[in-house]
């Protein structure tokens, strides 16, 4: 039976709100309080000056485009009611005849397009956001937090980084401020103000998923959990010191709506690209011509290469600025300009941010070490559509197979390698099974297995016959203007 309570000192115990003795059992009783709702509340951030800070800042966009009328050539209601139908699976009704309507040509009218959002970059009126936003727009409309509207004229818009710059007519206006984004760490707050389903300023929180996302050609994009619907395309990413860190671009959702994940353009990347257009109206980006691929273990094991890095270049346009310098197919780029390249992604970045003309430097790791080339950056006008060349006319085959591999070969006479403008190779005749599998075909001019060049089929059958079929086999071959690279994988 319990018979006192001996209570223990609490300034011993200072951590502790209640310590207790049960001295009839032998028993200590010890309670350790959660941390104080009112400390919690503390840990939490606090938006609203944030929002009265930056919130003058953000802008609602509206675009018109102009329509034919519907009397002259438009889609009638009875058209749209049948397209509902459809849409739908539903039975369609039966709708009674019309006479056909006179084609009277009448004046174009305008109609809302999208809604988007903004902020002001300088207070001489220009609004940065998305290029999605404006794009097709025949006139752009932009709204201030005061309600006043205005006519805005688009400077530029660049697609490939979906940033676009629009000029108002006004100035004194409250422009933000850039924040460094190399300072930005995962798990840190950041806050959202945009037009999601058109309702504007409103304001949406959350943290930093993680950095560096690539989704993009030339863009790693900061992953955010902050709520980001339709609308909220070109709306500004706000860190705690009220600085823009980002424009929010993206969502990745199978419902069309707010999952989870959102993705901002990084703000040092849409500033480079902003300025650009201020000044030239376009974003020229720097290209060297080289395809490329990402570098797999697998692929390290089998150049040599002592990790998984880099990009893999598994082709190379002739004529090119890579061409030029040395570059090869089946080359593995570590480093340009200086920088590391630790993903194939980073390249086209790296090439992209170099001002055409400029002459750098490219290392690559081939057959074992690395080699330095000097290569001219050339200017991207457009993307490029891989062209293949017709195949090589029709040869004899001398039937020398490589049938742990799928390849059938035969020599090149001298007629046909000047016609493929190559030194040496052999042909392939047929490609089948693993071959196949690594994209390569009839027509195709193998240049060096393994690391190792063939000038015949009798040395790339002996080429293939040291090669250890428990190991990935690359290939370096020609179709058409392209040296490309190939991996044959064992057991494929």
């Amino acid at each position: 039976m319990l018979t006192s309570w001996k209570y223990l000192p609490i300034r011993r115990f200072a951590h502790l709100s209640v310590c207790a003795v049960l001295a009839g059992a032998g028993l200590i009783a010890v309670f350790v309080p959660v941390q104080s709702a009112v400390a919690q509340v503390r840990t939490l951030p606090d938006f609203t000056d944030l929002v009265d800070q930056v919130g003058p800042s953000v802008v609602n966009i509206r675009t018109l485009e102009k329509v034919a009328p519907r009397g002259a050539g438009g889609a009638s209601p009875d058209d749209e009611m049948l397209e509902f139908f459809r849409r739908f699976g539903l039975p369609m009704p039966s709708i009674p005849r019309q006479a056909p309507r006179p084609n009277r040509q009448g004046p174009e009218e305008e109609q809302p397009k999208g809604v988007g959002s903004g902020f002001i970059f300088s207070s001489d009126g220009l609004i940065m956001t998305n290029a999605h936003v404006v794009e097709g727009a025949d006139e752009v409309l932009v709204t201030l937090t005061d309600k006043r509207e205005f006519k805005a004229k688009i400077l530029g818009a660049d697609k490939r980084s979906d940033v676009a710059l629009v000029k108002i007519e006004a100035t004194g206006l409250p422009a933000i401020k850039v924040g460094d984004v190399g300072r930005l760490r995962v798990g840190e707050w950041v806050m959202a103000i945009g037009s999601p389903f058109g309702l504007e300023n409103t304001v949406t929180a959350g943290i930093v998923s993680a950095k560096q996302r690539d989704t993009g050609d030339f863009l790693p994009f900061i992953q955010t959990d902050v709520a980001i619907n339709p609308g909220n395309s070109g709306g500004p990413l706000i860190n705690m010191r009220g600085e823009v860190v980002g424009i929010n671009s993206q969502i990745y959702s199978r419902s069309g709506g707010f999952m989870g994940i959102s993705f901002a353009i990084p703000m040092d990347e849409a500033v480079r690209v902003v300025e650009q257009l201020r000044t030239q109206g376009r974003v020229s980006r720097g290209r060297i011509g080289v395809q490329i691929g990402p570098v797999s273990k697998e692929v390290a094991e089998s150049m040599g290469l002592p990790k998984a890095q880099g990009a893999l270049v598994t082709g190379v346009e002739t004529g090119a600025p890579a061409d030029k310098a040395g570059v090869q197919a089946g080359d593995i780029i570590v480093k340009f300009d200086g920088k590391s390249i630790e993903k194939s992604s980073d390249l086209p970045r790296v090439v992209g941010s170099i001002k055409p003309g400029t002459r750098s430097t490219v290392t690559v790791f081939r057959r074992g070490s690395t080699k330095d080339l000097a290569v001219t950056v050339a200017e991207i006008e457009a993307d490029l559509a891989s062209s293949n060349a017709a195949d090589a006319p029709e040869t004899k085959s001398k039937g020398v197979t490589g049938q742990a591999y799928g390849l059938v070969v035969s020599d090149l006479s001298d007629a046909q390698k000047k016609e493929l403008k190559v030194k040496s190779g052999v042909r392939i005749d047929a490609a089948t099974e693993g071959a196949a599998r690594a994209g390569l075909r009839e027509g195709d001019v193998i240049i060096a297995v393994g690391n190792t060049e063939v000038a015949s089929a009798r040395e790339l059958e002996a080429a293939l016959a040291k090669h250890d079929k428990k190991k990935s086999l690359n290939v370096l071959f020609r179709r058409g203007d392209w040296t490309q690279f190939a991996v044959i994988r064992p057991g494929n």
